[in-house]
């Protein structure tokens, strides 16, 4: 496999996984959440940012997969779960099942011990709007760990250009394969931290 793919060769290769019967979205969630419980003490507060797509939809698999493990943690989920794409909702629904709290807003005074950002993940092609950047600044100024799943938040997959002010990762653990804009000088590898790849056992088919 190569060391670094660009967001269509993921994309197909996500394609043909789910093509084939697998689901990946609990496979991602859980190997998020076999990576911070490694990272932590029982007892850490953990916020799992939950953005408006799939990456949110991971950020809710670790967050039901921590908490299952006795951890205590939040999710903050600032766009509601009503335009959450279809296995996101089935993310959603499994945290509340599990008795999980879920935020529209931070509360005031309110700082976690780790943040796992789920909010943009390798699709994000525009500029953070006003209401996330908000959010990714105040991430950023608590100075706390944050394990960023696929890319930090406000980096373009491909390029590694920042879109704005983007999340500052002590780690980041992508799925299938590390976005090529992760491995190019630049924000994004700046941004990333300690760079991490779980497969979930999906091969990325060989350049034609």
């Amino acid at each position: 496999m190569p060391t670094s793919c660009s967001v269509v060769q993921i994309r197909d290769a996500e394609r043909r996984a789910l093509a084939a019967g697998r689901r990946l979205m609990p496979l991602a969630g859980a190997a998020a959440a076999r990576f911070v419980a490694a990272r932590i003490r029982p007892g850490t507060v953990v916020l799992a940012l939950a953005g408006p797509g799939n990456n949110g939809g991971d950020a809710l698999e670790a967050a039901t997969g921590l908490r299952a493990m006795g951890h205590d943690v939040r999710v903050l989920l600032p766009s509601g779960a009503q335009q959450l794409p279809a296995d996101a909702a089935r993310a959603y629904a499994g945290w509340l099942e599990a008795g999980g709290e879920t935020w529209p807003a931070l509360p005031p005074g309110f700082v976690p011990e780790l943040v796992i950002d789920g909010l943009f993940g390798i699709g994000l092609n525009r500029q953070l709007g006003a209401d996330w950047q908000a959010l990714v600044d105040t991430v950023n100024a608590w100075g706390v760990p944050v394990l960023a799943l696929d890319v930090p938040s406000g980096i373009d997959a491909d390029t590694g250009a920042a879109l704005g002010r983007p999340i500052q990762a002590r780690w980041t653990l992508s799925f299938i394969a590390r976005a090529r804009g992760l491995e190019r000088p630049g924000p994004g590898r700046d941004a990333c931290g300690v760079s991490e790849v779980d497969t979930l056992g999906v091969e990325i088919a060989p350049a034609a």
